[in-house]
Order: structure tokens, then sequence, then C-alpha cells
């Protein structure tokens, strides 16, 4: 195929209409996708709206993405015409730097991201590298993979990282879109899951979730409860916080982990670390390969993000709905 067809905004906040664009000649080690569903994740909502001050217009959204593989070129690997595969944030890395012969891609240099400087999934097709073309297990439900591959992988990738255990406690902070999906993989990696949320309405669904206990993240009273218990914290959240709030409730040598992009400086205070051997981190997704592995986790264990399906003409009225706060928990359009 040559000619793609989209929706795109033509200026920052405008509404996505009808656009098409010439895809150019397959390369090499390219795949084009034939999309049949695709996430939408707040960072489209960010890039729409060039809150980061790296979007180039027509801007295309759209890296969620699920669908079928219609053409290869002559030097891929791994995937074949015909294939289901899934593709997230990035699209494409250099396969020769140091972090991508180590296997860690998504920290090369050279990163090509999926809706930065090139169009995305809310498009009938989509092309990326075969390296970023991620196979689906066999029996994954296609409805509901997409936000598996930015949501999903952003929030699995610190466990992995953390060195998370079956027998700790750990906590998440904000249970949205990102956040319930870490309930669901840490529950299923066997630890007791402390769920920190302000909305009292979630509640019930939260334990749900998989959450062993939910704390109010505004009462004092409630944090302090569960001070020097928790050996593991993944905030989800990208607001400013009381970080040493959250912070007291580590227990020694805990590890405080944000995927979440605050904008803000975040105030940490020094002796919340050094005096129980605490540390801060963070994380952007993971890599092909272990994208792989959270998919067979997934499959084997039957996790799946709560999601609400739009058809793609529909596209503007499912970004107001995730844009207004009202998503339970993900947002995906139906391309077919």
């Amino acid at each position: 195929m040559s000619t793609i067809n989209a929706y795109a905004a033509l200026e920052a906040g405008n509404q996505l209409d009808p656009f098409t664009y010439e895809l150019g000649e397959l390369g090499a080690e390219e795949v084009d996708i034939k999309v049949h569903y695709c996430g939408i994740c707040h960072s489209d909502l960010s890039m729409l709206n060039n809150e980061w001050g790296m979007t180039q217009y027509p801007f295309v959204p759209g890296h969620e993405i699920v669908g079928e593989v219609v053409a290869i070129g002559e030097h891929v690997q791994t995937v074949s015409v015909g294939d289901l595969v899934g593709m997230g944030w990035n699209s494409a890395s250099c396969m020769h730097c140091n972090q991508c012969m180590h296997g860690e891609h998504h920290l090369c240099n050279n990163l090509e991201s999926t809706i930065v400087g090139r169009h995305g999934g809310f498009a009938d097709h989509v092309r990326g590298h075969w390296s970023w073309t991620v196979p689906l297990p066999e029996g994954l439900d296609i409805s509901k993979a997409g936000p598996l591959f930015c949501g999903g992988i952003t929030v699995f990738n610190p466990i992995i990282l953390a060195g998370v255990q079956p027998t700790d406690t750990v906590g998440v902070i904000g249970i949205g879109g990102l956040g319930h999906m870490a309930l669901k993989f840490l529950n299923k990696w066997g630890c007791e899951v402390i769920a920190f949320s302000s909305n009292p309405d979630k509640k019930d669904q939260i334990l749900e979730m998989g959450a062993t206990k939910v704390i109010n993240s505004r009462d004092p009273e409630e944090l302090e409860s569960i001070q020097g218990s928790l050996d593991f914290i993944l905030n989800t959240t990208n607001v400013t916080l009381d970080w040493n709030a959250f912070l007291t409730t580590l227990a020694p040598k805990g590890r405080f982990h944000t995927v979440g992009a605050v904008l803000e400086p975040m105030g940490i205070p020094a002796f919340s670390l050094i005096m129980g051997e605490k540390s801060v981190a963070g994380s952007p997704l993971g890599s092909p390969a272990l994208t792989a592995t959270m998919l067979d986790f997934c499959a084997r264990h039957d996790i799946y993000p709560i999601v609400e399906e739009f058809p793609l003409d529909e596209v503007n009225a499912a970004m107001k709905h995730l844009e207004d706060g009202k998503a339970r928990y993900r947002v995906v359009l139906k391309m077919i």
C-alpha cells in the first residue's frame, strides 16, 4: 500500500480530522502493520497539545498498536506476513550501539518514537522496524492487548528493575490507566499489594483488581499506619505529591520508583533516603524482549487492562472521554 488513511491534527489542540499521506517505499528491515486496534494513552493528549515541545504537525497519534503484518522488508527477522503483532511507544532503534547490543534497545540514543517526527497508529496502517514489532502469544485477546504495549510495559519494567520478590509488600500510587495494570501484575507476582488512591468510590473495584488493601493517599493517619512496611512503591501519577510521606512508608532498603511524568522537580529530602538506605528511581518503557516476556506473563495469568472501546470515527469523543478523566481505565480504538 502507499496511501494511508489516518486521523490527524493540523495544529496544537485541534480536533483530529481525516488525513491521508504517502508511506513511501518499504525499507529492508521494516514491517507494515494493518492496524486492528490502537489504545489511547495520556501521552497522545500531551503530544496533541505539544505539552512537551516536540510535536510536529500534521500529527497522527497512536502508539498502542495491535494488528496484522501485511508486508515485510527483505532483511526482516522474527515476523512474517500474517502474524499478529503489537508496537508501542518506540518503532525503531539503531541496533548497533552499546545499549542495543546489550538488549536494552529502549535506552538507545537514536531511538525512534512512534509518534515523534512520524505518524502513529490512528490509521489503517503503520510502519516500524522488525525489532519493535513484537509477536502476540497465541490466544491473547487483541481487542485488549494494545495498552499493554505502553501502559503495561511501563509498569512491568520497574518490577524487573527493582527485583521485586513474591514475598514483598509493595505499593502503587494512582489507580488509573497505569496503576490498575500494576495492581494486576503485582498480584499475580505474588506480592501483598497496597493501593494508594484518593477516590473512595474506586475501593471495591481496586480490591477486585488485586490490591490487598486500599490506603487513602490524602489521609496522613492512614499513611502513618503503614510506616516502614513497604519494600517497593511504584508511582504512576504525574502530579506533585507529598513525596516524603510516601518515603516514610518504605522499609529499610526500600525503593521508590516513578513512571509518572511529574513535570515539576520532585522534593526528596536526603535524610529520608540516607537513614534507611532507601533509593529513588525512574524508568521509561522496556525492551522488545521484556515486552515479549510481559505478554507471555499476561497470557499465562489472563491479565488484561480494563478497556472501553470506541470506533475510529469517534476518535475525538474518545480523546475527550480520556481528557475529562472519565476513562475506566484504558480507551481503545477499533479500526475494523
